[in-house]
């Protein structure tokens, strides 16, 4: 079952023509780890929301579509 939370997620990283291993790689997960989060199939945990964002220069709110601003808002 493919809850889609997180679709933000996988359509940055497909923006980026990364593969699911190279961000898993880069955030020190497995690719199977990563495809669980993307899928929402696993909560993502807020220390892995937080470096999703600086990885990709977003806020968290965005990755969680609570807005449409990319943009860290302080």
């Amino acid at each position: 079952m493919e809850l889609n939370c997180y679709r933000r997620i996988r359509d940055l990283r497909e923006d980026k023509d990364l593969t699911q291993a190279q961000v898993g790689a880069a955030l020190g997960l497995s690719q199977r780890t990563y495809a669980y989060y993307e899928s929402g199939q696993r909560m993502i945990p807020p220390q892995v929301l937080v470096a999703l964002g600086d990885f990709y220069g977003v806020s968290v709110d965005y990755l969680l579509e609570r807005t449409d601003n990319p943009k860290f808002l302080r």
